[in-house]
């Protein structure tokens, strides 16, 4: 996401000519099967070669309290903002980050819901989905509004609330006494954090992956605003697009496709940035202004663990330090050799951590 405090940088509003429009929504349609193509024969072959690739051991761990902590159903809620955080930083084994004894079919759910960042879709997580499944668990990647395949304009998006609504949906629909394990990426973590104050019971436990974790009364852009000045990369990326005029705020911002490697995706293979490069769509900028209101007795109630990418270039770790040391979740742990985007650039090494957390009793 970055520093939206930097120098705006204009783009011009999209034309309005009706036969413009419908050429642009011919060519988006268009667009939207290939990308879906490319996704699913993506997924097909990492699929096919995913086991004969090796233990990735590049996770590492820390318990904010120095030990593990069993979640007790007897106890009331409460908020983990409160926890202490240790130091330490122990190298997990093979043997330590997969717990072999428990079987999937056990946990309290096996349901996990993925979240993109701004400007990503569900496409994304295209090698978290074909590993999780062939894992046993039940997955599924939403599109928020205007992302992905959704063919609504970012422009027009006001609120917080509209964007997460593919989301906030799913939940509803959740039969009763059902759980999910929300997972968030990016500016995903804002919606993961909306969603848990909305269905708290409807969550198991809540994974920040290099996302944004907001304190109650904070909005996106005040975390990212705590690097302002100090990511040149990301201000040369950002361009605004002031679809209601430049007298008005932006409606969006998107990303110089130019600057997508060294941005968000350093570590990642060719192909996945080549996939990413045809698919993201422009970051609707109201929710990212909107400030958010969490409550201990909601928000605070779901168990939530943090996911650091070290070799971050758009969210750097020193970013995600600060924001796990204003709201401290149960875990933390840490993905050496991760990129912005770790689905590409560690997709066995994370899968393996969304399993750990998982299975943590």
């Amino acid at each position: 996401m970055g520093n939206i405090c930097a120098r705006l940088k204009s783009k011009p509003p999209p034309q309005s000519s009706a036969k413009k429009r419908s050429s642009s929504r011919r060519e988006r349609r268009l667009d939207d099967a290939a990308i879906r193509e490319q996704a699913i024969a993506a997924a097909i072959l990492f699929k096919q070669h995913q086991q004969q690739q090796q233990f990735d051991r590049s996770t590492s761990l820390r318990y904010p309290n120095g030990v593990s902590k069993k979640n007790n159903s007897n106890t009331l809620p409460r908020s983990s903002s409160s926890r202490a955080r240790s130091l330490t930083d122990p190298l997990l084994q093979p043997h330590q980050l997969l717990n072999q004894g428990v079987n999937v079919d056990d946990l309290e759910t096996n349901h996990i819901v993925l979240v993109h960042g701004g400007g990503f879709g569900a496409w994304c997580w295209y090698k978290s989905i074909a590993l999780l499944e062939e894992s046993g668990y039940k997955v599924a990647a939403i599109d928020l509004t205007g992302s992905g395949v959704s063919s609504f304009d970012t422009n027009i998006i006001t609120s917080l609330s509209q964007y997460v609504k593919p989301l906030t949906d799913f939940l509803e629909k959740l039969p009763e006494g059902k759980k999910v394990i929300l997972v968030g990426h990016d500016f995903g973590g804002a919606c993961i954090s909306y969603a848990m104050e909305m269905f708290p019971l409807k969550i198991s436990k809540a994974v920040f992956v290099a996302a944004a974790m907001l304190t109650s009364g904070q909005s996106t852009l005040d975390i990212i605003s705590q690097q302002a000045g100090s990511n040149d990369l990301m201000q040369q990326a950002q361009t605004f697009i002031y679809a209601n005029g430049n007298d008005h705020p932006p409606t969006s911002f998107d990303m110089d496709k130019s600057l997508l490697r060294d941005l968000l995706f350093n570590q990642s293979p060719t192909k996945d940035i080549a996939l990413a490069s045809v698919s993201m769509r422009s970051v609707p900028f109201a929710p990212v202004l909107e400030k958010v209101s969490l409550s201990d007795l909601k928000y605070g109630s779901v168990r939530r663990f943090y996911i650091e990418t070290l070799e971050d270039n758009a969210i750097p770790i020193s970013l995600q330090e600060n924001m796990v040391n204003a709201n401290p979740p149960e875990k933390v742990f840490r993905l050496k050799g991760a990129d912005h985007s770790p689905f590409f650039s560690k997709p066995q090494a994370l899968h393996k951590l969304l399993v750990e957390i998982s299975k943590i009793l």
